[in-house]
C-alpha cells in the first residue's frame, strides 16, 4: 500500500495512506478573498494540530464549471496563489489547488504542494502529463460518469509521465438528473490501485444544477457518508468549509459551517483510529 508524502519542503509534510493515520484536504471551496482564506486556514490548522490529523490546506482559484455563465468563481490564479503561498508560509501547512488547462499547471506547482485535477476533467490526457510534470502529487477526482476501475487508466497517465505521487479521490457518480449517489464499493476498487484514496465527502452531497442557476446539495448528508468511507478504510477525507456559508460564493449547501469543524473532525478522528486499529476479515471473491 503506497504511501503519498504532500509537502515537506517548506511546509509540514504531511501523509496519505490507505492504512495510515487520518490526513484530510480542506477549505473553502472558491478562494473568495485573503481574510475569508486566512480564518479558516487558522482554524483548520489549530484544530488539525490538535488532534493530530494532518492537513493540507485547499481553495480554488478558479471555479471554472460554474452552473451559469454569472456564477462568481473567485479570484483568478495570480491572486489566489499570492493567499496560498501566505496560507503555506505562515501557518506551515501544504496547499493544494484546482489546474483546468495545461498551461497553468508549471505556474501552479511553483506555489503549490499538491495539483488537484477537478473531476470533470479527470480523463483529459494532456492536463494529466502536465500536472505530473511539475513532479508535486497529483489528486485526481473521479468523475461523475466514470466507474471507479477507470480511474487506473487517468492514475497511469500521470505515473508513465514519470511522477508516482498519485491520490484519487471519490466524489459520487450521476444518479438520474440532478442527483449524485455514492457507490462505496468505488473506495475498494480504487485502493486496489495501490494508491490513497479520498472521500469528499461535501461534493458527493451535491445536487448538480437544481436552483437552475446554481447546484444545491444536502449537507445532513456529509458526516454520515464521511463516517461509511473511514469504516470502509480510506486514507483521508476531502472537506469544504466556510465561515458563513449562506455568504459563500459557491457551493452554499455543500460547504460546513467552520465553527463545527472541530466536533466533526474529532468524532472523525475517533472513528478512523478505532477503524484502523481493527484487524479486517477480508472475504474470499465468489469469481
Amino acid at each position: 500500500m503506497q504511501t503519498i508524502t504532500v509537502g515537506g519542503q517548506g511546509s509540514t509534510a504531511v501523509n496519505f495512506c490507505n492504512t495510515g493515520s487520518l490526513s484530510i484536504l480542506a477549505g473553502t471551496c472558491a478562494i473568495e478573498s485573503r481574510d475569508t482564506t486566512l480564518k479558516t486556514a487558522e482554524t483548520l490548522k489549530s484544530v488539525c494540530e490538535k488532534l493530530g490529523i494532518g492537513l493540507v490546506y485547499k481553495g480554488s482559484f478558479d471555479k471554472a464549471n460554474r452552473t451559469s455563465i454569472t456564477g462568481a468563481r473567485g479570484t483568478g490564479m495570480d491572486e489566489g496563489l499570492k493567499i496560498l503561498e501566505e496560507v503555506r508560509n505562515t501557518f506551515d501547512v501544504p496547499v493544494v489547488t484546482d489546474v483546468h488547462e495545461s498551461q497553468q499547471a508549471e505556474a501552479v506547482g511553483q506555489v503549490v504542494d499538491m495539483l488537484q485535477i477537478p473531476a470533470f476533467l479527470a480523463r483529459q490526457t494532456d492536463l494529466l502529463i502536465a500536472c505530473a510534470k511539475t513532479g508535486k502529487a497529483v489528486n485526481i477526482k473521479k468523475a461523475q460518469f466514470m466507474a471507479p476501475a477507470d480511474m487506473a487508466q487517468s492514475a497511469k497517465k500521470v505515473t508513465d509521465s514519470g511522477n508516482n505521487q498519485v491520490l484519487l479521490t471519490e466524489r459520487g457518480t450521476t444518479f438520474g438528473y440532478n442527483n449524485l449517489v455514492v457507490d462505496m464499493r468505488g473506495l475498494v476498487q480504487m485502493a486496489e490501485t495501490g494508491f490513497p484514496v479520498l472521500m469528499d465527502a461535501t461534493h458527493a452531497v451535491m445536487q448538480p444544477s437544481t436552483h437552475g442557476t446554481a447546484s444545491g446539495g444536502r449537507r445532513e448528508f456529509i458526516a454520515p457518508l464521511a463516517r461509511a468511507a473511514l469504516a470502509i478504510g480510506v486514507s483521508g477525507l476531502f472537506l469544504e468549509t466556510h465561515p458563513n456559508p449562506a455568504s459563500a460564493i459557491s457551493d452554499k449547501e455543500t460547504q460546513i459551517p467552520l465553527n463545527l469543524m472541530p466536533e466533526l473532525l474529532a468524532e472523525l478522528k475517533a472513528l478512523d483510529d478505532f477503524c484502523k486499529g481493527q484487524q479486517r476479515l477480508q472475504l474470499p471473491s465468489a469469481a
